[in-house]
């Protein structure tokens, strides 16, 4: 093998080691956020890798937010940062073709899990935080820009209420494009008939649900509000497309 590569690989193996024992150590409860790493000289021998392998590989902690190094000190667990994770996920996802409509998917299946842990655990502050932004998206109706960002503050609202880490942490590294994916919609549908009416009624039927800590009908009025702005959506491009096509309908009926 030739022995720059030979090398490569040792190292890729030696980094893997490091990040391995790191997130064992984490899931085992053996390191909690502000703990103190061992010296180099103890994590070398320990993991078997050199100390320029194990300095890249908490370069590499660090630079994620995993761990806070302080030269003459040490490296301390760091509590991790989610906005770095949105971040990395966030560039992978916008690779993806027809990206947008993958992460409502994503939603659709986070929501309605939240929602139905909201209707147990909500408190009487999240619930009145929900009415509260339930108000301000009745309030911003019709501005595509505020509106949406309204409208993904309830929802937000909502998972937050589940009170489960997991699911407010994978739906918050989705925010940036949940919130662009809300004001999208709201933009391409401002014209479909009846969508005041359906944006209204829709989220009180949510928050009521909620409010009744029913998660069974929680679960299927959030299941409706979804399908049903699909259907919105899917009406207002077809009108859209059909006033495009009108004029030359009409050019080609005055050329014959």
């Amino acid at each position: 093998m030739n022995p720059v590569l030979s090398e490569g690989a040792d190292e890729l193996a030696g980094t893997e080691k490091v990040l391995s024992f790191f997130r064992e150590q984490l899931l085992s409860g053996a390191l909690k956020v502000g703990d103190r790493l061992l010296g180099e000289r103890e994590l070398c021998l320990a993991l078997g890798v050199s100390r320029p392998v194990l300095r890249e590989a908490l370069r590499s902690l660090a630079n994620l937010g995993f761990l806070d190094i302080r030269h003459g000190k040490g490296a301390f667990v760091r509590k991790a940062d989610v906005g770095v994770f949105g971040d990395f996920l966030t560039f992978c996802l916008a690779q993806q073709p027809d990206m947008l409509d993958d992460i409502m998917q994503a939603r659709v299946a986070i929501e309605c899990q939240a929602i139905r842990l909201a209707c147990i655990r909500a408190t009487d502050s999240d619930l009145s935080r929900i009415g509260g932004l339930l108000t301000q998206l009745m309030d911003t109706l019709h501005d595509a820009e505020d509106g949406g960002a309204a409208d993904f503050a309830f929802h937000m609202a909502i998972v937050e209420a589940s009170r489960s880490p997991a699911l407010v942490t994978v739906y918050r590294s989705i925010s940036d494009l949940l919130k662009r994916s809300h004001v999208q919609r709201r933009a391409e549908t401002s014209d479909a008939p009846g969508i005041t009416d359906y944006l209204v009624e829709a989220h009180r039927e949510v928050f009521l649900s909620i409010l009744a800590r029913d998660p069974d009908k929680a679960d299927r009025m959030l299941r409706e509000h979804f399908a049903i702005g699909d259907e919105l959506r899917r009406k207002s491009y077809i009108a859209a497309f059909t006033r495009k096509g009108a004029p030359q309908e009409e050019e080609k009926k005055a050329d014959s």
